[in-house]
């Protein structure tokens, strides 16, 4: 109290300077515990950095040797093999000495036509000028097909349908670069970003188009992100099926098609932490993976996992093993589905969730569409990945396909319109197809194009793209809905859409499978119907900055934009568009490549 009484006898300045060193004192304290907290923490992730490059497998030999050999060419040509790096959030334009080697295609275009009165010259007998020897097998080597004699993975000739999708793609990707360039998607409208994973989603999943399109300063750019600023590391949760989908499937996609071993280091390391998610008592793998602690757990409003999630990584992880040499990436996907396989399918058809602790389906709607629609996929492509050697992915394939005649398959009244409706608990039926369904055309078509079933899946493969292209011309906006009804009472229009249901989210399997039905067949009215789809998104969805979803497609007058741009719209829609569009059918052929699920072209290989 003595003390007390003396402190107030202070005047008020020496009180406030008594206050102002105290204060001082603790502020200096507790900065000294957080540097001593922050030293152990570095410290702790140092020991982690160095058991993890313990226990990481090494790359195979021969992609090290093969990316030793291009390194070498690319010096002799006096060239970089990385392109400077820019600072972080912008890149800017990439010097010519630093370029990765692409293919000038408008100089390549322009001596063909000269030298061929117009016409096409075929690439293999493309003339080097004298002295440019280095030249012209950098160039050869960056347009043709590693591994798969007469593919081609650039595009060599553009021709006016693929210059405008070429457009709409730069036009796109100049908003995403001004105002969203790093982020996962651009918002146009608001000129900002939208973030969901952290990882860049727009640019890994546009990385392949670029690169097939010809665009060679975009890909640098984009490339030089992926380098310096792709963070595999950071405290996040992300999807296991949407990061393996787009950016695991964009990073393998892009090193086959560029050699270029800075894809394959993210690839393997995305892989590494993605793993995590398939540590379970079932085998059944979680939905969501934090890729910094490499901890994984389910959905947030659900303990179960999506079935076509856990059954679409597959591609992905098995290429990786193939190239890696590492068979853990394979031998945790096809556990997945082994599992799978093994539960009760009424007639061979899954249920849309799985519980990764019991690995139980649990009972609910038999669909087409969302989350069990790339489950089918995936049976088909996993059987002609692997250059169709594994016959039991071609017996599960037919006997599904069997399974959604039988239970899913309607016809509409009175167009008598092929749709795939839903099954709902106690055998009910639901005459609504969405979106989403519309790449069943293409796959059908691919497994006819094999000899599997090919006149009855051919014929249905006809008639399911022609009711998708039914969804886009019926609407005023020449856009389709996210989903529809089928009218099956025999009075009034085939196609109903319901007031939620009106939005179109830019999304792509039409366009898929009006590419591989061209391809397969070569009636050209696929191309224009894909014309008609391309104006549509042109006239409807473009704004300012980019293009934008929208609510409404049954009012052009009153679209309602979104303000988002989703990032398969570059990655899928606009990349299936300029391959349907062009004149080159040994531009990633069928023949040789399987298109993911994301559309990132992967080559068919045998084990």
């Amino acid at each position: 109290m003595v003390q007390l009484r003396g402190f107030y006898r202070l005047t008020r300045l020496q009180r406030f300077i008594v206050f102002a060193v105290g204060l001082i004192g603790s502020l200096y304290l507790l900065q000294m515990m957080y540097s001593r907290r922050q030293r152990r923490h570095q410290a702790v992730q140092q020991r982690v950095v160095e058991e993890l490059q313990l226990t990481l497998s090494p790359l195979d030999d021969e992609i090290l040797a093969h990316h030793r050999q291009a390194k070498d060419a690319l010096q002799m040509a006096g060239l970089a093999l990385r392109p400077k790096k820019g600072p972080p959030g912008r890149v800017r334009h990439v010097p010519p000495e630093h370029r990765a080697p692409f293919v000038d295609h408008d100089a390549a275009a322009h001596d063909h036509d000269n030298e061929n009165g117009g016409e096409q010259a075929e690439p293999a007998e493309t003339q080097a000028p004298a002295g440019k020897k280095e030249d012209s097998d950098l160039a050869a080597a960056a347009t043709a097909a590693p591994g798969n004699g007469g593919a081609i993975l650039q595009a060599t000739h553009i021709n006016k349908r693929q210059e405008k999708v070429v457009e709409m793609f730069k036009h796109a990707w100049a908003g995403y670069k001004e105002y969203s360039w790093g982020h996962d998607e651009l918002k146009p409208i608001s000129r900002a970003s939208s973030e969901w994973f952290g990882l860049g989603l727009t640019l890994v999943d546009s990385l392949d188009t670029m690169w097939i399109m010809g665009l060679k300063d975009e890909f640098n750019e984009a490339r030089s992100w992926v380098e310096s600023h792709l963070d595999l590391t950071q405290n996040r949760d992300v999807n296991l099926f949407e990061t393996t989908i787009r950016v695991l499937g964009g990073l393998l996609s892009t090193y086959h098609m560029s050699k270029d071993i800075v894809f394959l280091e993210k690839a393997t390391s995305l892989a590494d932490r993605l793993l995590a998610a398939f540590q379970t008592p079932s085998g059944i793998p979680y939905s969501d993976v934090n890729l910094g602690t490499r901890r994984a757990h389910g959905p947030r409003w659900s303990v179960e996992s999506s079935t076509a999630e856990v059954t679409t990584i597959q591609m992905e992880f098995r290429y990786l093993s193939h190239i890696t040499k590492d068979p853990k990436y394979q031998q945790a996907a096809d556990r997945t589905m082994d599992v799978v396989q093994a539960l009760d399918r009424p007639d061979s058809l899954v249920h849309m969730m799985i519980n990764p602790m019991s690995g139980q389906f649990r009972s609910g709607t038999l669909t087409m569409g969302a989350r069990a629609d790339s489950y089918y996929e995936y049976l088909l492509k996993q059987w002609l990945q692997t250059g169709k050697t594994e016959d039991k992915f071609r017996k599960w394939y037919l006997s599904s396909m069997e399974g959604v005649e039988k239970r899913l398959m309607r016809r509409s009244s009175p167009g008598n319109l092929l749709f795939v409706g839903e099954e709902k608990p106690g055998n009910q039926y639901y005459p609504k197809m969405d979106h989403l369904v519309c790449f069943l055309p293409g796959l059908l078509a691919l497994g006819a194009h094999e000899g599997l079933e090919k006149d009855k899946h051919m014929s249905w493969a006809t008639e399911i793209v022609s009711t998708c292209h039914e969804m886009y011309k019926r609407m005023s906006t020449g856009l389709s809905p996210e989903l529809v009804h089928f009218n099956m009472a025999g009075n009034g229009e085939d196609i109903d859409v319901h007031p939620k249901d009106k939005h179109n989210l830019l999304r792509p399997e039409t366009a898929e499978s009006y590419f591989v039905m061209y391809r397969l067949t070569g009636d050209k009215k696929y191309q224009d119907w894909g014309w008609e789809m391309l104006e549509g998104f042109d006239r409807y969805c473009r704004v300012e900055h980019g293009f934008t979803s929208i609510s409404d497609v049954t009012n052009k007058m009153n679209t309602q934009p979104r303000d988002k741009m989703e990032s398969f719209f570059l990655g899928e829609t606009l990349k299936y568009l300029f391959l349907l569009f062009s004149d080159e059918m040994n531009l990633v052929p069928l023949d040789k490549y399987v298109f993911n699920t994301e559309a990132h072209p992967m080559p068919i290989w045998t084990p």
